[in-house]
């Protein structure tokens, strides 16, 4: 699948934290649908940065923006989180809290994997088919839509049902 399938700018700054086999931005990466980078400084200023610590929540006025300039999610190990995230961004959105389906984290609240945020901060800001697109690559990415079906949205629950 090529990357043009998603017309997004899409980029994960990899920390290089996490066990290489079961990183899902590197799945993502293997199927050209997320750039990778080491710095924030190689990805656009105005990008939304998914950041857990956030006061600000990722939400539909989001997409203009992030249809400019795309949205940047941070790949790094939940146990270093405290140390990444230790300054603030301009750009900077969270998720609402959400249920984890990935297979390190199932069941946990706001434990998601990269995939699993980006996806939700897509599909949030009404990029609905890119984040399932996302998603459909991992064994475990449709019953992610499935546990979140009633915190994202009343249309999900539609279209899951």
């Amino acid at each position: 699948m090529s990357s043009k399938i998603i017309d997004l700018r899409l980029y994960a700054l990899h920390l290089n934290q996490d066990d290489p086999k079961k990183n899902t931005v590197l799945k993502l990466a293997r199927f050209n649908l997320i750039k990778l980078g080491k710095k924030l400084s190689e990805f656009p200023k105005n990008a939304i940065i998914l950041d857990p610590f956030s006061k600000n929540i990722i939400n539909i006025k989001d997409r203009i923006n992030l249809k400019k300039s795309g949205i940047i999610v941070v790949d790094c190990s939940w146990a270093q989180i405290d140390l990444v995230f230790n300054q603030k961004f301009k750009m900077g959105r969270k998720l609402p809290h959400l249920l984890a389906a990935n297979s390190v984290n199932y069941g946990k609240w706001d434990k998601l994997s990269s995939a699993e945020a980006i996806a939700a901060g897509l599909y949030i800001t009404g990029f609905k088919d890119e984040a399932k697109i996302l998603l459909s690559k991992f064994s475990w990415g449709k019953s992610f839509w499935e546990i979140n079906k009633k915190y994202l949205s009343p249309e999900l629950k539609k279209e899951v049902n």
